[in-house]
């Protein structure tokens, strides 16, 4: 009897522990639509690693890679259907054949429609795809370089993470976005252009999430 009732309550136990977090994702199928349970942010630190190739003439361009802060606002359509609006800006370095053509800030919002596999468990892994615009602001020429101008862009999203939640409210998250966005680059007034700088950064992130 007593090989039996141990593995037994153990297994309560454990399960028991995941119940909490089954009720607050069950929930939502039957909240009003401007419920706060439906909300969800995360805060990340981001690593904004751009691509950056394109050509002016003979010379090929690049653009550095920045780490910064991100904040995303996630609405839960039902259990596993999720709206997640990502804003966060980055300052980036733009060189063409080794000479450095200045920087530029970039602020890309973007939407994706989320699909979470397991919202009952404290595990819940998710992917996402949607849409991207980029808008280029702060230009700053280096010496030598009497203008620099980027020209915003549309691009499409995909997206990959993983929420894990300590409670009902409170968890961890990574998140990794792949956008494929091409833009134009012009300088000393349009004496040196680049045409379709393919940016298609990827963004590799991690944070805290938080659940209403």
């Amino acid at each position: 009897m007593k090989q039996f009732i141990k593995p037994t309550v153990l297994t309560l136990l454990l399960s028991g522990s995941f119940l909490p977090v089954a009720a607050h994702a069950q929930d939502t199928d039957t909240l009003g639509i401007f419920a706060k349970e439906r909300f969800q942010v995360r805060v990340r630190a981001i690593d904004v690693i751009a691509r950056g190739d394109g050509t002016t003439g003979a010379s090929s361009t690049d653009v550095k890679d920045s780490i910064v802060p991100e904040v995303d606002l996630t609405y839960r359509l039902n259990k596993n259907f999720a709206l997640e609006l990502i804003a966060a800006t980055s300052n980036h370095d733009i060189t063409a054949g080794g000479t450095d053509l200045g920087n530029a800030w970039i602020l890309p919002p973007s939407l994706t429609l989320q699909y979470h596999f397991t919202p009952d468990q404290k595990f819940s892994p998710y992917v996402g795809a949607g849409i991207n615009y980029s808008m280029f602001y702060g230009e700053d020429a280096d010496e030598g370089a009497s203008k620099l101008d980027v020209d915003g862009g549309f691009g499409w999203v995909l997206q990959a993470g993983a929420d894990y939640w300590f409670n009902d409210h409170w968890g961890m998250n990574a998140d990794v976005k792949y956008i494929n966005l091409d833009v134009d680059v012009h300088v000393n007034n349009g004496a040196v252009n680049a045409n379709n700088v393919k940016l298609d950064p990827v963004i590799a992130g991690v944070g805290v999430s938080y659940r209403f």
